[in-house]
């Protein structure tokens, strides 16, 4: 099955900027598809995990925390469909956080602030995937880094659009494109 490469931190606020589609083709042998802009890959044809993230590190720009994870895990988390019947709203954006190793298993919903108005709410959490929502305000990133303490582990988050676009790649039978910008956050 594939491999799911997310790195955390880049492309944010103008700092860390590479272009993601550059490297999937620089990566060719690997089969990767470049998702978005935030640094999300499907690889197709990974090997040995240490040889594909000696690779990535390789030809990125910086050092940054890389997180990998089993595409049937995302596809497994997308079916179990964790948002259930409950329509998105546009002021509040769906995403997923992936830690960087299993960490600590607070009881959930977990809402941040815990008091006053929320800007992120966590609903769900399974293996190393946090599943929540958060508003769209400034305060967010902030609240957001808070998730490496809660849970113990360095996390990068993507909107539930980019993990569905994700699951549709590793769905797909045949070889697509090497890149897909589409529908994802």
């Amino acid at each position: 099955m594939a491999l799911i490469a997310f790195i955390r931190g880049i492309n944010v606020g103008g700092h860390r900027r590479f272009r993601p589609s550059v490297l999937a083709k620089e990566l060719s042998d690997y089969n990767v598809v470049n998702v978005g802009a935030a640094g999300t890959f499907v690889v197709r044809n990974p090997g040995s995990r240490a040889k594909f993230r000696a690779a990535l590190r390789a030809r990125l720009p910086f050092e940054a925390q890389i997180m990998l994870c089993e595409g049937r895990d995302l596809v497994r988390l997308a079916t179990e469909n964790p948002y259930g019947r409950e329509p998105a709203r546009p002021d509040v954006v769906r995403f997923v956080s992936i830690l960087s190793k299993a960490g600590g298993n607070p009881s959930v919903p977990i809402a941040i602030p815990p008091n006053g108005e929320w800007f992120v709410r966590v609903i769900k959490v399974k293996d190393r995937f946090i599943v929540g929502t958060y508003r769209r305000h400034m305060k967010t990133i902030g609240y957001l880094n808070q998730l490496d303490k809660i849970f113990g582990a360095p996390a990068t988050t993507r909107g539930w659009n980019t993990i569905l676009a994700v699951v549709r790649i590793l769905q797909a039978r045949d070889g697509g494109p090497s890149s897909v910008a589409r529908g994802t956050t």
